[in-house]
């Protein structure tokens, strides 16, 4: 895999965000969105398969939401069905996050497997969903930023159209703190999928949050895709992403190779220091 060498400057340096999706926890074998449908579907009554039919994810829990009055027995649902039956010390990716020490590592997903494998390497971190949060930051120590919420937390969870589409206006102190952390920083996005309009939607938005910084201060971000795919590579280019792109079939192992490369090429530049 032919990786840029400014990627491994910038990881080498510890000026590099990375920004975590749903593939990676898909990689430990969590429940798809598809089973998050059928549980609500289950919950409210409805054959899953129809339900799917009327909306997305965001629609279907907007609904949900809205007949139950909150999501708190769904969190429930999410927090023990996500969290049980894997074994964070064999995660290949779930190590190598932690390994490569990234000062600030922003994710859109609920689950606590990044912030897990931390603690299973003995690693400290400061977890932040809220403004709350913001006064136990400290130097030195990697933060985790649950940038669509937290799955122990019902009023952070971005799940629904409504929470989805206030979290996409981009005003918010999380919003703030990316826009100040990105000056000067690139962004390393994994685990996502560009067939869903709505991370899309995401790549576009924070590319604009970066165009109020001057060009000479703006990094080059990336974004690391299992197959190459030259429209959307054209269209991330406009949005000042570069896609890194692999051959290897499944999604999980191009991944691990991904990371792996990264890991070894950023080591072996430091030891010619």
């Amino acid at each position: 895999m032919n990786l840029p060498t400014e990627l491994i400057d910038a990881v080498k340096k510890k000026d590099l965000i990375l920004f975590v999706g749903a593939g990676v926890s898909s990689c430990l074998g969590l429940p798809s969105w598809s089973q998050l449908i059928d549980k609500i579907g289950e919950d409210l009554g409805y054959d899953p398969a129809l339900l799917s039919s009327y909306g997305d994810y965001l629609a279907v829990a907007e609904m949900y939401k809205l007949t139950k009055g909150s999501f708190g027995e769904l969190r429930s649902w999410i927090d023990q069905t996500w969290h049980s039956g894997v074994n964070i010390g064999k995660s290949a990716i779930h190590s190598a996050i932690v390994d490569l020490d990234f000062p600030l590592i922003y994710t859109t997903n609920y689950d606590h497997w990044i912030e897990r494998a931390f603690s299973e390497k003995g690693k400290a971190y400061t977890k932040i969903v809220s403004i709350a949060d913001f006064p136990g930051i400290r130097s030195g120590q990697t933060q985790i930023i649950k940038f669509h919420g937290d799955v122990t937390n019902d009023e952070t969870l971005v799940i629904d159209e409504t929470s989805y589409f206030e979290r996409m206006s981009f005003e918010g102190p999380l919003d703030i703190k990316l826009r100040s952390d990105s000056i000067g920083r690139g962004i390393l996005f994994i685990g996502y999928s560009l067939r869903d309009i709505n991370i899309r939607y995401l790549l576009y938005k924070l590319s604009q949050l970066r165009k109020g910084v001057p060009i000479t201060m703006r990094p080059t971000s990336y974004l690391f895709s299992p197959r190459p795919n030259p429209v959307q590579e054209r269209i991330l280019d406009g949005w000042g992403l570069k896609m890194i792109s692999s051959e290897v079939d499944h999604p999980r192992d191009a991944l691990q190779k991904f990371m792996r490369e990264i890991a070894q090429k950023s080591k072996k530049a430091s030891c010619k220091k």
